[in-house]
């Protein structure tokens, strides 16, 4: 059954994203890829801890219960530089933690993203920042987890909601406003964004995302329209520095596209884990690290490499 890029929400995520491979990446750097392997087989029944975007994944699959028949809502696939035989264990530790994954693409020591149109994904989410530089530089909407899984607090499994949250400039719109940031500062950024705020901005990485994401809200939207009783479970928020007189393009920009968020925060400059500390997001894009060294600590947080805040050097890749 082929998939149906527009009725199927596909993600693709490495392992390094879906779990906490600390030990086993230890094992890989310290010892060799020999190590490695027999260390993943003698453990192979011992589950792997919850990472950085495991309560997305977990959270955007259950989604699915809103739809009856039909093609699945949402399908997530691993991606994996991993050989099959290595990469077995993350198959077990999905199996024993409830997660209804059953696809995967396993190519030992190289990265798979490259298949990401094969499947229509709209996301490919990886602790590899090299991975992730090329899937965008590719034109692949992609994202690097940052942080530490232990630094943050457990799942609550009796909360059913699913929270995201979005930077706008160069995660879901292009750069070419912050381009005019960085090259004049911020009064000439007002004042042309002023000038143009009737001026939808081209899309950025994420803004397909989005789109998927709204075609999910649509489906409750009839589920509330059917049922007075019902509660809506899945919630988008934009958190963005952009303040007054800058927001309205913002705005204006995500209507031209047909899009919506559920919530906006323009906060001017004012410090963004603050606020998402309390809107407890299940995860948050942002380009800019100076905003994810904060966020990372409170929220599962993922960089957007993309546009002219990303000019600088990249950080060393880690091993999946």
């Amino acid at each position: 059954m082929s998939v149906n890029g527009d009725e199927t929400l596909v993600i693709g995520i490495a392992s390094s994203a879906l779990f906490d491979l600390t030990e086993s990446n230890a094992v890989f750097e310290e010892q060799g890829e020999d190590a490695y392997r027999h260390f993943q087989e003698k453990n192979y029944e011992t589950q792997l801890s919850p990472g950085i975007a495991f309560a997305f994944i977990k959270r955007l699959l259950t989604l699915n219960r809103l739809k009856a028949d039909g093609p699945a809502l949402v399908e997530v696939v691993v991606l994996s530089r991993n050989d099959p035989e290595t990469g077995a264990r993350v198959m077990r530790s999905i199996e024993t933690h409830g997660l209804p994954m059953t696809r995967a693409v396993f190519m030992q020591g190289r990265s798979p993203f490259k298949f990401m149109p094969a499947f229509k994904m709209k996301l490919f989410l990886s602790a590899n920042p090299d991975d992730v530089k090329e899937a965008l530089e590719r034109g692949y909407p992609a994202g690097r987890v940052v942080g530490q899984a232990g630094q943050l607090a457990a799942d609550d499994p009796d909360d059913l909601d699913l929270r995201i949250a979005f930077d706008f400039d160069a995660v879901l719109a292009d750069d070419s406003a912050e381009q005019i940031y960085a090259a004049d500062g911020i009064d000439k950024f007002w004042e042309h964004e002023a000038q143009n705020q009737a001026t939808p901005l081209p899309p950025g990485p994420m803004k397909d995302l989005l789109a998927a994401i709204n075609r999910i809200q649509d489906l409750e939207d009839e589920q509330a329209r059917a049922n007075v009783d019902y509660r809506r479970h899945l919630f988008v928020a934009l958190v963005t520095a952009r303040n007054a007189p800058a927001h309205t393009r913002a705005i204006r920009t995500l209507k031209s596209w047909g899009l919506r968020v559920n919530d906006a925060f323009f906060l001017g400059g004012w410090e963004k884990s603050d606020v998402l500390a309390i809107l407890k997001p299940h995860i948050f894009f942002d380009d800019q690290m100076t905003h994810l060294e904060g966020t990372s600590a409170v929220v599962p947080s993922v960089h957007v490499p993309f546009g002219v805040k990303n000019l600088a050097a990249q950080p060393a890749a880690t091993s999946e």
